[in-house]
């Protein structure tokens, strides 16, 4: 949910299809990396309740959180973005990354969009720097 909202912000300022399937590809691994961390294993996400819903929930804009992101993304703020809506990924955003803080996963995107909801970063400066990040293998 988290990172789909970080879909959604690519897609809502207007960034293209390659720059929202290289944030899908990074999310992914930092999902990989957080799941082995709490015990799970890659091949339980590289399934369809992980990579496929990763792959729908980042790309529908019937999903809550990408077309929470989306509203983000072309200048709504968080509440108006929220339209009264529950959107399950801005509540659970810091929660997410404490405890792969906790476990000393690094999670830059789950970070970037927990920053935006909170206020404390811009949709602008969040993808500048998710998207500016040095390449580098996408394993988990």
């Amino acid at each position: 949910n988290v990172l789909a909202i970080a879909a959604g912000i690519v897609a809502g300022r207007g960034l293209g299809e390659s720059a929202r399937a290289a944030l899908i590809a990074r999310a992914f691994a930092e999902l990989m990396r957080f799941a082995r961390a709490c015990g799970g294993r890659a091949e339980t996400l590289m399934g369809l309740s992980g990579l496929g819903d990763l792959v729908l929930t980042a790309s529908s804009p019937q999903s809550r959180n990408f077309a929470f992101g989306e509203r983000l993304g072309k200048g709504a703020s968080p509440e108006e973005a929220a339209g009264g809506k529950l959107v399950e990924g801005a509540f659970t955003a810091q929660a997410l990354v404490d405890l792969a803080r906790a476990r000393e996963v690094e999670m830059p995107v789950a970070e970037a969009v927990a920053a935006v909801v909170a206020g404390a970063l811009t949709v602008d400066a969040a993808m500048t720097g998710l998207l500016s990040r040095p390449l580098k293998a996408e394993t988990a």
